[in-house]
């Protein structure tokens, strides 16, 4: 929830904000959640409304994935370290300039590691369209980082 909050508001203290109040709306709800068929869906969809909501309210827009991710390389080479580094930093690039459908859904599916069902869930869109913006997503993806080479 805090990693896709994150990635819609930008800032830390803001998706921290997010997701307390996903909480916070979970546990007011908490007699209604027996119906509930898939609860990780269903909480990702109000954590995604909710940092939707704020991030209107204040009117910003997203930001890159620069610091949403804790991603380490445990080589010792410092020169393949610099390599990946510089590597992952030019993924998270072309990423963040993926439209916003497509990069919503890649980091569902990619990122969270979610199903299609629950990306459906959670974004509003049909299992095909969900599947149709991930492979132009991952295609668009590929072509830039195979004009790299």
């Amino acid at each position: 929830m805090y990693r896709l909050a994150l990635r819609i508001v930008g800032n830390t203290h803001e998706a921290e904000d997010v997701v307390q109040e996903v909480l916070i709306k979970v546990w007011k709800k908490r007699d209604y959640l027996e119906t509930v068929t898939n609860l990780e869906a269903w909480c990702m969809t109000l954590t995604k409304n909710e940092a939707i909501d704020q991030t209107r309210s204040k009117h910003r827009r997203t930001v890159g994935m620069d610091h949403q991710y804790d991603l380490q390389d445990n080589r010792t080479d410092i020169q393949t370290q610099m390599e990946v580094s510089e590597t992952l930093n030019t993924v998270k690039k072309y990423i963040d300039e993926l439209p916003e459908n497509y990069k919503l859904v890649v980091h569902l599916r990619d990122i969270e590691e979610m199903s299609y069902d629950e990306i459906s869930q959670v974004t509003g869109f049909s299992k095909e369209q969900v599947k149709v913006y991930l492979h132009r997503g991952r295609k668009k993806l590929k072509e830039q980082i195979l004009n790299l080479r």
